[in-house]
């Protein structure tokens, strides 16, 4: 196995770029590192506690080294930190004449005072550096050390430094390797990955919703008298959804951070007129372009900032012009159909439309299906109107009934114990509109329990049909009827829900004490 040192600082430009989180910087270069085979075996990290343009006499830094793990020492005079890094240094110099390391990442280095040493060392031994910092880099150059990739700071960040230099270094190592994105370490940016763990619509639902919230709060808003302009500030929104799935969407499938969203969003922006669909498909081919475009950057030795400006850049820019020309009016299409869907079903039967929603609602999250079925469905009404049918049959048929389970167990427990344990649900449910597992104790110790929360669900959606209830779920159970169509409707639907399951949970808990006693 190949070991290589990690040397450096927290830097100047690199402190405002990952330096000064000197941890999360040095880890993403020993998880590439283990990725390709290689061991990190020696660590000399100063990390100043500002830029390193701006120290003066107070400025405190600590020395990161190695020693089969990460060892941080406490924070001191910078000048009593960099003293003790020399010495550092030294030690590692030793180790390269003994031909313990062969090859060394460099992060802003002071190759004319702290690192002169090893760096002295790794030039006579002639082993490969690669790195950042332009002046130290060139410092590096003109003592005659073997350089194989230089790297400026701006527009980079740790995972693409850290994927630039091991990629590098592990082809002068003859090994191969699969740059690590994620934080999970767990997919990489190869083609032959697997697609399905990195593109999930649901994820992307799940981390977009704040912002279709914030849109239905800005609805609501609007309709005060004295705050009518906030209507214009609705419509503006509901052109940025798109970037938002796209940015989300993008992040998530390339496993860039900060360049994943930048593709996102300039994708994004591009997929405006195909609605949320066409955002969500700018987005993922964003991410799967950016993944792929930075990796070739890497293996053409193109420098880091480069890289960047392409896999961030020009990866949104192909992706998002891919989407305005060519998929737009399908997604755009595809999204009015399951509105337009929706609306027929209401207006053939509001009552029957209502009450099938409501029925199936628990059976879809209990199954599995909900995440991935009916909140898209949701957010895609929400995405035109900043209201939804199934938002408003999800807020009364899950939140409220959820709600009247858990207080039914507050107030007549088939169990002491089941009141402790329902009295936290209650509360969330009200308070935060979400946490309808709270009932799922409940509803899988008793089948009349499980039947309860369906019926209630079902008259609840009944009720939303019958009443044409447009509104949203994700918000506080108080608030929700403000964020409607018609708030005396969603009042009745929600409270109609909740103490109709709360009173057939009450004689269920009784009915079960009795065949228990008996």
């Amino acid at each position: 196995m190949k070991n290589i040192a990690i040397i450096g600082s927290s830097g100047g430009n690199l402190y405002n770029l990952g330096g000064k989180e000197p941890h999360k910087l040095l880890n993403e270069i020993i998880q590439q590192a283990n990725s390709a085979g290689i061991n990190v075996a020696d660590i000399v990290f100063v990390g100043a506690d500002m830029s390193m343009d701006k120290v003066n006499s107070t400025t405190q830094a600590r020395l990161i080294t190695f020693d089969n793990e990460m060892v941080t020492g406490n924070y001191e005079i910078l000048k009593t930190t960099n003293e003790k890094a020399m010495k550092a240094d030294q030690q590692l110099a030793q180790k390269i004449i003994n031909n313990e390391i062969d090859g060394i990442v460099v992060m802003s280095a002071d190759p004319s005072s702290i690192n002169k040493a090893s760096l002295e060392a790794a030039a006579e031994k002639n082993i490969p550096i690669v790195g950042t910092g332009g002046t130290s880099m060139a410092k590096i150059q003109n003592i005659g050390a073997n350089i194989l990739a230089v790297s400026g700071t701006t527009g980079t960040t740790n995972r693409t430094r850290a994927i630039s230099a091991i990629s590098s270094l592990s082809k002068a190592f003859g090994l191969k390797y699969k740059p690590v994105i994620g934080s999970s370490g767990s997919s990489s940016t190869e083609e032959s990955g697997n697609l399905k763990d990195r593109i999930s619509v649901r994820g992307i639902m799940m981390a977009s919703l704040p912002g279709f919230i914030a849109m239905s709060l800005v609805l609501a808003l609007s309709k005060v008298s004295f705050l009518s302009e906030f209507g214009e500030i609705f419509n503006l929104l509901i052109n940025v959804l798109p970037v938002i799935v796209a940015a989300i969407a993008a992040k998530q499938v390339s496993g860039l951070d900060e360049i994943g969203i930048v593709s996102g969003i300039v994708a994004g922006a591009l997929s405006v007129q195909g609605g949320i669909i066409g955002g969500i498909i700018g987005g993922i081919l964003a991410g799967l372009l950016a993944s792929y475009m930075i990796r070739k950057a890497f293996d053409w030795k193109i420098p880091g900032t480069t890289a960047n400006l392409i896999g961030g850049g020009l990866a949104g820019l192909i992706a998002g012009l891919f989407v305005y020309f060519l998929i737009a009016p399908i997604a755009l299409a595809g999204g009015n159909a399951i509105r337009d869907l929706i609306e027929g079903a209401l207006a053939l039967s509001p009552a029957l439309a209502g009450l099938v929603a409501g029925a199936l609602i628990w059976p879809a999250i209990l199954g599995g299906v909900y995440h991935a079925a009916i909140l898209p469905i949701v957010l895609l009404e929400m995405e035109s109107t900043g209201m939804s049918f199934l938002g408003a049959v999800d807020m009364v048929g899950l939140v409220m009934v959820s709600a009247g389970i858990t207080l039914a167990n507050i107030l007549s427990p088939r169990r002491k114990e089941n009141r402790s344990l329902a009295i936290p649900g209650f509360l969330i449910n009200i308070g935060f509109g979400t946490f309808v597992e709270a009932a799922y104790p409940f509803m899988f110790s008793s089948k009349y329990v499980m039947g309860t929360a369906i019926l209630s669900a079902a008259i609840g959606g009944l009720l939303v049909g019958v009443l044409g209830v447009f509104g949203t779920a994700y918000v506080p159970s108080v608030i929700a009827p403000g964020l409607s169509n018609n708030a005396l409707g969603f009042v009745i639907a929600m409270l109609v829900a909740m103490f109709l399951s709360m009173g057939l949970t009450i004689i269920s808990n009784r009915f079960t004490k009795e065949k228990v006693n008996d």
